[in-house]
């Protein structure tokens, strides 16, 4: 089971206070340079190819991955053994309906990994196969869209989970909804942000390589069990031969949509290069200091003959692939389908009478595949 904590539309930042950001997409995904045929096991499953997939990818106001070493979880991940499974259940009785942590505007999407459960911003190698069992005395996390690493003591103290939440999780004061402003004090607190809590805490490391995500939760659904450890495989084998290095690639458990397998969910940092798709945007909080905006970008229906394609348009030359896009989320919270989606519109009204609407058109629909 994806874990929501709420299911509420999370909060976004107002478009008043950023630029738009120059998003470059095209609209399919390119042909390999060497088609291969896919194994009776994926070209026999029951996917999804004609439903609209735009703005199909959960909503959420950050995306918490849990590293836990392992390629399988149990069908609802929240009764998972282990320091995760402990992880999971702590935050669920935090920030989780019922809790006084708990905020319907405030989503956090929270997944199972198969990237080893002390992973560092300083492994070389692209590969998140789970190694030999070793003593496990810290837990990582990671943050996105604020693209950061944490680690969390094993054992964990009994404060821990609270602090980390309350420090990173909640709502900031300054976003709180509407809604809240009738609530005391005391419960408004319970649901804000308190940075200063974070001293107590190791303090996080900056994610400055791409992270790919790729559902394979096979306990959940056959379909992403069986096509995501291909995927992963295939990622890290393109990667490799085009020498884009420093990329992280993992299976995660269930994060939506089965149907559009393979589901694969790509986080690009600001601050990696040279990557056309991060543009440098001014914001209002940075108070006229240019910044980069990383993104998430979440596609669906990748199969083995997708994966050069979207590490050559996405990873590379910095395309949104419009026939994949399930949707988006960029790094200062704004959803990056719905900002494509507003450039296009405007693009088509400059080409309306010019011959090149049909060009310039973001594809919404998906193309027929064999």
């Amino acid at each position: 089971m994806r874990r929501s904590f709420t299911t509420t539309n999370p909060r976004l930042f107002p478009s008043s206070a950023t630029s738009q950001p120059d998003i470059q997409y095209t609209p399919t995904c390119p042909s390999p340079s060497c088609a291969c045929t896919p194994p009776p096991s994926v070209a026999n499953l029951d996917i999804d190819r004609t439903s609209p997939i735009l703005h199909t990818k959960p909503q959420y106001a950050q995306h918490l991955v849990l590293c836990t070493g392992k390629d399988d979880w149990t069908s609802r991940v929240e009764d998972e053994e282990g320091v995760a499974g402990d992880i999971l259940r702590g935050l669920k009785g935090e920030i989780g309906r019922g809790s006084p942590g708990f905020d319907p505007f405030n989503n956090i999407l929270t997944t199972m990994s198969s990237f080893p459960p002390s992973l560092t911003t300083t492994t070389t190698t692209t590969s998140s196969s789970p190694s030999s069992p070793q003593p496990q005395t810290t837990t990582t996390l990671l943050l996105f869209p604020s693209f950061t690493l944490h680690t969390l003591p094993n054992p964990l103290p009994p404060t821990t989970l609270s602090t980390f939440t309350t420090a990173y999780l909640k709502t900031p004061p300054s976003s709180l909804h509407p809604s809240h402003a009738p609530l005391p004090p005391h419960q408004k607190a319970a649901l804000t942000r308190d940075p200063s809590l974070a001293a107590l805490l190791p303090p996080p490391t900056p994610i400055t390589t791409p992270v790919i995500l790729i559902c394979g939760h096979n306990a959940r659904d056959a379909r992403c069990g069986v096509l995501g450890p291909l995927l992963r495989a295939r990622f890290e084998d393109v990667c490799r031969d085009k020498g884009v290095e420093g990329v992280r690639v993992a299976t995660v458990s269930h994060i939506g949509g089965h149907k559009f397998a393979g589901n694969v969910i790509l986080y690009i940092p600001a601050s990696w290069n040279p990557n056309p798709l991060i543009s440098t945007t001014t914001t209002a909080a940075s108070h006229g200091t240019p910044r980069g905006n990383g993104r998430g970008i979440w596609y669906g229906r990748v199969g083995l003959n997708e994966v050069e394609g979207v590490v050559e348009e996405t990873l590379i030359k910095g395309r949104v692939i419009g026939e994949l896009l399930r949707g988006g989320v960029l790094e200062d919270g704004r959803d990056l389908a719905r900002v494509l989606e507003a450039r296009v519109k405007g693009e088509e009204k400059e080409g309306e009478g010019e011959g090149e609407g049909e060009e310039r058109k973001l594809r919404l629909r998906p193309r027929a595949r064999g």
